[in-house]
């Protein structure tokens, strides 16, 4: 079982920059796979980014590619997303998700946090 819990959220201007944190409870964090997702109210989830459990694969949205990174620093049970150039429709509820053994890609993730909310005003 893992929990996770997002922080890092926040209003901000467009242009502007902000760091997602998801810190992960319970062991063997380096053995998930990591994702960030999003969603707007009435939309669906969408894939934003992910990194693999070794950490040496991740993968982008077309959307966010060049501006936003993940990382993940294992001795702290932590995954991060940079967020860099933030634009309006970057605005939305943000998740990390984690998956057992899992690679960087989009689907099969087990658990799911509670999301932060990213704001981003023109």
């Amino acid at each position: 079982q893992v929990q996770l819990v997002e922080t890092g959220g926040g209003m901000v201007q467009a242009g502007g920059s902000l760091r997602l944190s998801c810190a992960a409870s319970g062991r063997e964090f380096s053995s998930y796979g990591m994702g960030w997702f999003r969603q707007v109210p009435g939309t669906e989830r969408k894939f934003v980014a992910a990194i693999s459990y070794s950490g040496r694969s991740t993968a982008y949205a077309d959307s966010v590619k060049g501006r936003f990174t993940i990382s993940r620093e294992n001795a702290k049970n932590t995954v991060y997303l940079q967020m860099n150039s933030l634009k309006p429709e970057d605005t939305a509820v943000y998740y990390c998700a984690a998956k057992f053994a899992g690679q960087a890609t989009m689907g099969g993730y087990d658990y799911w946090g509670q999301g932060t909310q990213v704001t981003v005003s023109s």
